[in-house]
Parts: structure tokens; sequence; C-alpha cells
């Protein structure tokens, strides 16, 4: 089958498709300049140790850690980041009635700049937008903090407690929220086609929405630039620049 005949098959799946939910992984985020993890020149691929930085143990444990954490935090990409075609495809798939939801394994929440609805959208691992105090759970802009750390602090303490402030993220070793895990799961089992972008539907217990929307009866669509763990379970790979792909399949 030539790509070709695979994007108009999609095309024709999404006209017909009245509950599409897309899974989004970092690989939608490549084309605003945001690296991956897994990926071949992925963040985590090209430096292990930077992996220390993101688990909770060692964040809660040792301050020369949260001080690697917050000068890294400075320079993220994200604060820069625009969205690109493949989040603007989205949002022109929920213009059309066609997205049911939207869960992302993403943290950078170009998908709500790019025009997503907030309530459409399912952040499986939080966001970098948010300070989060381990100690007493109070949430802030992140931004509040980016500005104690420019005027000199290391590692800033929640202005409420002194708690330990990290990132509104889920680090490894961090629980996930149950409520926004079941949401997703709902989200899968109700869709008459998913949509698994950008990811290497590696990560659980979130790659699960692969199957199991494929158990509810959905059609699953792999869109990707590298093979993904659960490519024999979809009915059509689609292969190749998402900020290509996307658009090509999606915009009405």
């Amino acid at each position: 089958m030539t790509a070709s005949s695979s994007v108009e098959r999609v095309r024709q799946w999404i006209d017909a498709a009245e509950r599409v939910v897309a899974l989004t992984g970092a690989g939608i985020s490549t084309d605003s300049g945001i690296p991956d993890f897994r990926g071949p020149q992925g963040v985590w691929t090209r430096n292990p140790a930077a992996e220390k930085l993101s688990t909770i143990q060692n964040y809660l444990a040792d301050a020369e850690v949260r001080k690697a954490a917050w000068r890294s935090r400075l320079d993220n990409p994200a604060w820069t980041a625009q969205p690109n075609r493949g989040h603007r495809a989205l949002v022109e798939l929920e213009r059309r009635g066609k997205l049911h939801a939207l869960v992302t394994q993403n943290i950078d929440e170009l998908h709500q700049r790019a025009g997503n609805s907030p309530e459409r959208v399912i952040e499986v691992h939080g966001t970098i937008r948010r300070t989060m105090c381990w100690r007493c759970g109070e949430r802030r802009p992140m931004e509040e903090t980016l500005a104690r750390l420019r005027a000199g602090e290391e590692d800033p303490a929640c202005l409420a407690c002194g708690g330990i402030l990290k990132s509104d993220t889920i680090s490894f070793g961090q629980q996930l929220v149950p409520e926004v895990i079941d949401r997703a799961m709902r989200a899968a089992a109700e869709a008459d086609l998913l949509l698994a972008i950008g990811s290497t539907l590696q990560v659980y217990p979130v790659a699960g929405a692969v199957p199991l929307a494929k158990q509810a009866g959905a059609k699953v669509v792999i869109v990707n630039a590298e093979p993904t763990a659960m490519d024999e379970l979809a009915d059509e790979l689609l292969t190749g620049a998402i900020g290509e792909l996307l658009p090509a399949v999606c915009v009405g």
C-alpha cells in the first residue's frame, strides 16, 4: 500500500468517525524545538545522567540535584516553543467536531496554546508551567519561581510552608494521579478512532490506552517517525514527519 493511499484511508476514517481520541507523545513537539526523551537524539538517549534529575527520590533527597534541575528549567525550550502544524491539525479536528478527547504525555501545554479546549486536554504527566509543593500541595505559576531563580535563589522553597518545590509534572518514582489516568482510559474506551501520535508507546499505564481502544472496537492509527512498541495493533501506520502527516489526515 502506498503512503498516499494510507493517508486517504485515514482521512476517510476520520470523516466517518464521531469520537476521535488523540494520544500524543513527545514526537509531536519536536518540530517546535522541544527534544524528545527516548528517540535516537533524545535527551536521555544522549545523556543518561539527565534522567536522575527527573527521579523523585533523588530530587527530594539531594539539594544539588534540585539546584541542577532548577538550572535546567531556566533554559527549558518549552518557554519559547510555539505550536507547530501537528498541534494546529488537532485544533482543526476539534473545530470539525470530531475530537472527543486529547490525551497527552507532554508537559509543554502546546496543545492548549495552539487552541485546543483545555477541558478536552488530559495531561497525564502534568505541566511544566506550574510548580507544586511536595509538602502542602500548593500550585503556583512556574514563572513566579523562575523569577526567584533569576534573582539568585538556587533551590527555592514553597512560600506557603517552606517545603520542597518541583514542577507540577510526574517524575520517575512519583505516583500518577488516578483520576487523570481513569479519565484518559475512559476516553480511549469511548473512541471509535484512536490516533496515537509521536509516542513510543512504551510508558504505562498510558500506552495501555491503545489496546483498550482496540478491544472496544476502535480503529487504531499510529502516526510516528519511528517504529513503536504497538505497531502490530495498528489498523494503519503513518510513518514520517508528523507535521506533514497530521494536517494531511485531519484538516477537512
